[in-house]
């Protein structure tokens, strides 16, 4: 289990609607951000073991827990590695919480997507004042408007 005080949380931009089903990528490969004082990027297949390890995780509305609005268990969040990065696939639940989400998806008020995370021990490494994720144990996914968007990236 995971204490909430090791969860870090990036975000990226672009996000999708289609009906009732929100697509985009949760994070981008080989992308440089600034994180405070330093910078970070995420290596390809750093979220592979992650995926493959079966463990629920959840899509929330701006990472609030009693908000889910999907889960890879049910088959309602669906998430892949591509060539350019970590790609979800979300179908938005008729709740209040997806229905707000739809809303502003279609207004175009979402700024993109960010992701809740911890690193497992040998995960990264540092070369002076930057970091490189090579292994990430994903939690949870959350679309976002793009003003926590911008506070998650600079988030640690």
């Amino acid at each position: 289990m995971f204490r909430t005080s090791d969860i870090e949380r990036r975000a990226s931009a672009g996000v999708t609607a289609s009906g009732r089903k929100l697509t985009g990528y949760v994070a981008r490969f080989d992308t440089e951000a600034r994180i405070g004082t330093f910078t970070e990027t995420i290596k390809p297949g750093a979220f592979r073991a992650s995926i493959a390890s079966g463990r629920d995780i959840l899509a929330l509305s701006d990472h609030d827990a009693s908000k889910v609005l999907g889960r890879t268990k049910s088959g309602t969040l669906q998430l892949d590695e591509d060539v350019h990065g970590l790609r979800f696939s979300l179908q938005v639940p008729d709740t209040t919480a997806g229905r707000d989400l739809i809303a502003l998806a279609e207004r175009g008020d979402l700024g993109g997507c960010s992701f809740g995370f911890s690193v497992p021990k040998g995960g990264d490494a540092w070369n002076g004042d930057h970091r490189e994720l090579r292994a990430i144990e994903l939690h949870e996914v959350s679309p976002t408007p793009p003003s926590r968007c911008e506070a998650d990236k600079g988030r640690t």
